[in-house]
């Protein structure tokens, strides 16, 4: 049931506040606790609301959304860097997780990423840093307390089994921009087949982030079909996803749907000016042993 590569090895700590205007459904947002955090917004060109318009009544449902990510796409690859404080929530082997909260630093040219965990209290300090082409593309960790003191930093593998215990996706996955990838790949399998409603729902709320929710509901439980709902929440002034979820159908008629995941990007902030020592384990500001 994999979707979009969103993101690994995660925590929980800070809330979040989520808000739908329109008649999305009660079961659409739930379990989050009502602290919002403050966010910087950065100046960009506001998205062309045209882009979420069918032109073509006889077009399938699907694309006015892969319009605007086509669109998008070249925008968020002129992208340099950014940082965020990453909520997820997975369902992996059949168990739902719970909340996790990983302050990130993301760079797509070599791609680089740095994550430290904030949280849950067992996983509060874990750093976390992988650089393509460099460290042997292997991932370069530290975990907390004991094991901190046992094994200090150590290189995993990221597809290997101790990198991928718990997660649905490696960290080579991780990012905006693969999802964004990985949405168009999918959007396009999906145009082959009908059973698909797209609606657009404006005046959602992110953490008091205006967004335009697009949501995609497969009906009708297919193979060919990775999820039951899918809701993409895309900022409106940014004209990026900053939160995607999906939900499997339910296990009992008239059930409820089953979360599969769902991964939020908090206080975004664009083309920090980060360098090599950001995805470094020297740099005196982190904590590898």
């Amino acid at each position: 049931m994999k979707l979009w590569p969103m993101m690994i090895w995660g925590v929980g700590i800070f809330g979040m506040g989520i808000e739908l205007t329109g008649a999305i459904g009660a079961e659409a947002i739930h379990d989050f606790p009502p602290q919002r955090l403050a966010e910087r917004p950065t100046p960009v060109p506001q998205r062309p609301q045209s882009l979420f318009t069918t032109s073509n009544p006889n077009e399938h449902p699907l694309m006015p959304a892969l319009r605007w990510a086509h669109q998008g796409l070249p925008e968020i690859e002129k992208i340099k860097d950014y940082s965020a404080t990453l909520v997820k929530r997975e369902r992996v082997g059949g168990k739902l997780g719970e909340y996790e909260h990983i302050f990130l630093k993301v760079r797509h040219d070599p791609f680089s990423v740095y994550m430290h965990f904030l949280g849950p209290e067992d996983l509060r300090g874990r750093e976390v840093i992988y650089v393509h082409n460099r460290y042997d593309n292997m991932i370069i960790a530290h975990g907390t307390g004991v094991q901190r003191t046992m094994f200090g930093t150590v290189s995993l593998k990221p597809t290997g089994p101790v990198a991928m215990k718990g997660q649905r996706y490696p960290i080579t996955e991780i990012g905006i921009l693969n999802l964004v990838r990985r949405l168009i790949e999918v959007g396009e399998k999906d145009l082959q087949y009908g059973e698909c409603e797209v609606k657009f729902f404006e005046g959602a709320k992110i953490n008091d982030r205006s967004c335009t929710c697009i949501q995609v509901v497969h009906p009708v439980p297919r193979r060919n079909f990775l999820f039951h709902v899918a809701r993409i929440f895309v900022d409106d002034q940014l004209n990026l996803p900053i939160r995607y979820e999906s939900y499997d159908w339910p296990k009992q008629p008239g059930g409820e749907p089953e979360l599969i995941e769902e991964y939020t990007y908090l206080n975004l902030k664009l083309n920090n000016g980060f360098t090599d020592l950001d995805f470094d384990p020297k740099n005196p500001n982190y904590n590898f042993p």
